[in-house]
C-alpha cells in the first residue's frame, strides 16, 4: 500500500521546503546556523501543517547528528531519561550534539519537562521542539529560557500553490495522470494553510476520479469533501488568536464583533464551558467596577450553559457578551490587585500594625495585640480613620478610581471617609 500523498512529499532538503523564508530563505537566521553546521536548542511554535516536524527532520539529515523523536503525547519521563542515556553513549568527540525532538512539547508535563533542564544545559542534546500552543504558556520558564524561539506562520497561497504544482509535477503516483487546476479557493479555504491538510484535501480528489484525466474546480473540492471550512483548531494556535479578538471585541464595546468571534467559536466546535468562563473574567477584569452587575450577569449565564446545555446555551452566552460590550469599562479593580501583588513581591512579609491583630488569649492582649482597634461601626456612618496598611507602607496608594457613573460614587465616598488621601 502506497503511503500518504503528504507523506510522499516531505522535503528532504532546504531546497525542498516550501514557506518560512524569514526563518530559512537564504541568509535568514535558522539557514546559517544550518549551514554553518552547528545549532543551539529552539523551540518552533507554529499552527499545525507548516512544516515544524519536517524541518527538524531536514536540520538532523543537514548536520548528519544522531536524531531522536519523542512525542508528548505517549512519552513520560522515563522515556525522555532514556534517549537522553542514549545520547551520551552516541556522542563522539567534537561532534555535534544528538538532536531531541520533541512534538507537541507543550503536552509535557512540567516534570517531564525538567527531566530535560540538565542535558539541554550540558549539551548532552539539542532540544528541537515543536508545539502549536503559546510556548510562553505551555513551557517552563528554564526550559523556555535555554531555547531559541522561532514561530513559524501559516503557509500563504503562493506556498500552497508551488506545493500544489510540486506535488503533480514530482510525485510518482499523480504525475501518472493528467491532473488540471483550474481553481484552487476551495482547497486553500479548506486546508486553512496547512500543507498537510492541502495534501490531503488534493490526494482525496483525485482516488475519487475514474479517469486519469482530472480537473480540479471548487465545486468538486466542496463536494467531495461535505464539512466545514472554517479554519478553526481548538486544540492549536487559531483557539488563542479568536478568543483573543473575542475579549478584545468585548474590551473595545464592539459587540457586534464580540458576536461574530463568538459565532465563529461555536462553528469550530469550541466548548461552551470555555467561553463562558471568558466572558466570567472579562466581567471582572475589563467592565469590573464601572458595572458591578456585569460579574453576576456573567456567572449567570456560565450557570445557564451548564442547565441548559447545546444548543439553547448559545443565548445566555450571547446575552452576556452583548451585556459586557455595551457595558462602560473599568480595570482599577484588575489593576489594583496586580500594584498589590508587585508591592508585596518587593517589600516581603511586612508586619501587620498591633491593632490589627487577633488576640484570643491574655498573653496576645498582654503584648498589645488588638490594642486600640477601633470598631467601625460603633462611630457615625460606620467609618473612623485608622491606620490599616502596614507601617512601612502607609502612606501608599493601590486602588485608584476610574471616573465612569458607577465607580465615581464609590470614589466621592472614599473622599468623603478619608479626604485628601484618595485625590487622584
Amino acid at each position: 500500500m502506497s503511503e500518504p500523498l503528504a507523506e510522499r512529499m516531505r522535503p528532504r532538503t532546504l531546497d525542498q521546503y516550501v514557506g518560512q523564508k524569514h526563518l530559512v530563505g537564504q541568509g535568514a537566521v535558522l539557514r546559517k546556523m544550518i549551514d554553518a553546521g552547528r545549532i543551539s536548542s529552539f523551540i518552533l511554535w507554529g499552527p499545525p501543517g507548516v512544516g515544524k516536524t519536517t524541518l527538524a527532520q531536514i536540520i538532523a539529515n543537514k548536520l548528519e547528528t544522531p536524531f531522536y523523536t519523542l512525542s508528548a503525547v505517549t512519552s513520560g519521563v522515563k522515556d525522555v531519561r532514556e534517549v537522553i542515556e542514549r545520547a551520551k553513549n552516541n556522542r563522539f568527540f567534537n561532534s555535534n550534539s544528538p538532536i531531541l525532538f520533541i512534538d507537541e512539547i507543550h503536552r509535557f508535563s512540567k516534570s517531564q519537562q525538567d527531566s530535560l533542564l540538565g542535558a539541554v544545559e550540558r549539551g548532552v542534546v539539542t532540544l528541537i521542539g515543536a508545539t502549536t500552543e503559546n510556548p510562553s504558556f505551555e513551557v517552563i520558564r528554564p526550559l523556555l529560557s535555554r531555547c531559541q524561539l522561532y514561530v513559524l506562520q501559516p503557509l500563504e497561497k503562493d506556498d500552497l500553490l508551488e506545493l500544489l504544482h510540486r506535488a503533480i509535477q514530482e510525485d510518482v503516483e499523480l504525475k501518472k495522470k493528467k491532473i488540471k487546476l483550474s481553481e484552487t479557493n476551495a482547497m486553500f479555504r479548506f486546508s486553512g494553510g496547512d500543507a498537510r491538510k492541502l495534501l490531503n484535501i488534493l490526494e482525496l480528489v483525485v482516488e475519487a476520479e475514474d479517469s486519469d484525466e482530472i480537473e480540479i474546480t471548487d465545486e468538486k473540492v466542496v463536494n467531495r469533501l461535505q464539512q466545514n471550512p472554517l479554519a478553526y483548531d481548538k486544540d492549536g494556535e487559531m483557539h488563542y488568536d479568536i478568543i483573543s479578538a473575542f475579549i478584545k471585541s468585548i474590551r473595545g464595546s464592539d459587540p457586534d464583533a464580540a458576536l461574530y468571534w463568538m459565532a465563529r467559536m461555536i462553528e469550530g466546535g469550541e466548548d461552551p464551558q470555555f467561553i463562558a468562563r471568558r466572558l466570567v473574567i472579562s466581567a471582572a477584569e475589563d467592565v469590573g467596577l464601572a458595572n458591578p452587575n456585569a460579574l453576576l450577569l456573567a456567572n449567570a449565564a456560565f450557570d445557564a450553559v451548564m442547565k441548559l446545555g447545546w444548543p439553547e446555551g448559545r443565548i445566555p452566552l450571547a446575552e452576556a457578551a452583548v451585556y459586557l460590550a455595551t457595558s462602560p469599562k473599568s480595570n482599577s479593580a484588575y489593576l489594583g490587585i496586580d500594584t498589590a501583588l508587585g508591592m508585596v513581591r518587593e517589600t516581603g512579609n511586612q508586619p501587620v500594625p498591633l491593632h490589627l491583630r487577633n488576640a484570643p488569649t491574655s498573653l496576645m492582649k498582654q503584648l498589645g495585640y488588638s490594642d486600640g482597634y477601633k470598631y467601625s461601626h460603633d462611630y457615625p456612618g460606620h467609618f473612623v480613620e485608622q491606620q490599616f496598611l502596614p507601617d512601612a507602607l502607609k502612606d501608599s496608594r493601590i486602588w485608584h478610581a476610574q471616573h465612569s457613573p458607577s465607580e465615581e460614587r464609590l470614589y466621592q465616598w472614599m473622599l468623603h471617609c478619608w479626604g485628601n488621601r484618595f485625590k487622584d
